[in-house]
């Protein structure tokens, strides 16, 4: 069985309280991962904070502060965050890691429950792409998940997509990881917004109380950003034939508005596109050239027609002596 990466760190912390001390090769080998996957998440627990250490040397491994006997509703306050900040995410798309996690909660002292529940909902995982994906976390989703957590305002100077900045002051209510690019969805003075936390330019935590509604599902409110956003990305469809082995990557520049409407008679790929604006589908699709052929709309195909006079307008002259 395959484990998410919150799957596992929960899964690893409960068989190192059960042996007392795990090697990396161990772990891999009971939860079915490479060895290099198992030390980063061995470490991963020990940078977030969690008691876990590592003995080097013949005979070493890693092992729970506290030895084999460790109870994990021994967790500090603090710990107890950074164990819940690290695996809640998971809990969006695996059932398991639910069931683990509402286990440790009820395994917590009393005084502990709340900001683990609420490390836990800080944060969501929604693994579909919108045609765009990063790598590397920006480094402010930490400071802004511990402003979810302790119910802290934040002050932010954001810039928007057409580069104006401006202050804000807000409550934050959760943060979204969409393949790789963060959201963070707060309370302003206008009511529920939704950030591109790689357009923070710089957030502050203060010493303000956050408000947050009651009824407030970090689920249920992304969906709402989604359906809002899904409906302005996909303003115009186009149908258009490639060849089968190139599919993957329109489905790279397009994301989910890349639909696989089946094959045609000359062994092509029938597919539907999605975009804003019939210039956004052209401008993806005007590389390829002759090898996608797009049926419909005629908006689409009169962009590319234009697109390619501008380039053997400019091109495709000799140039002068």
């Amino acid at each position: 069985m395959r484990f998410v990466r919150a799957d596992r760190l929960v899964a690893t912390l409960l068989l190192m309280q059960n042996r007392g001390q795990v090697t990396a090769a161990e772990v891999a080998d009971e939860l079915e991962v490479s060895v290099a996957t198992a030390r980063r998440d061995l470490e991963a627990l020990s940078t977030a904070g969690i008691p876990v250490y590592s003995q080097p040397g013949r005979g070493g491994g890693w092992s729970l502060v506290g030895g084999a006997r460790t109870d994990l509703s021994g967790l500090s306050a603090t710990e107890t965050q950074a164990l819940f900040l690290l695996a809640g995410p998971g809990a969006a798309v695996s059932n398991e890691v639910k069931a683990a996690l509402r286990k440790l909660v009820r395994a917590l002292p009393q005084t502990f429950r709340a900001d683990a529940e609420a490390a836990a909902d800080s944060t969501m995982i929604d693994p579909t792409a919108w045609g765009e994906s990063h790598d590397e976390r920006p480094a402010v989703v930490g400071m802004l998940q511990s402003a979810v957590v302790r119910r802290r305002k934040v002050s932010l100077i954001y810039e928007n997509a057409a580069r104006h900045r401006s202050e804000r002051l807000a409550d934050p209510w959760g943060l979204v990881d969409k393949d790789g690019s963060w959201y963070l969805i707060a309370g302003t003075a206008r009511g529920r917004r939704t950030f591109r936390v790689d357009r923070i330019v710089e957030a502050d935590l203060t010493d303000h109380q956050a408000e947050r509604p009651d009824d407030f599902a970090l689920a249920a409110a992304w969906d709402e950003v989604v359906g809002s956003m899904e409906e302005r990305r996909s303003a115009t469809w186009a149908t258009a034939l490639i060849e089968r082995r190139f599919l993957p990557i329109l489905r790279d520049h397009f994301g989910r508005h890349c639909h696989d409407d089946g094959d045609t008679e000359d062994g092509r790929a029938r597919v539907s596109l999605a975009a804003p604006t019939p210039l956004d589908i052209a401008r993806n699709l005007a590389g390829w050239g002759a090898q996608v052929e797009v049926l419909e709309p005629r908006s689409v195909q009169a962009e590319l027609a234009r697109i390619g006079v501008e380039l053997a307008d400019r091109y495709g002259k000799e140039p002068s002596e």
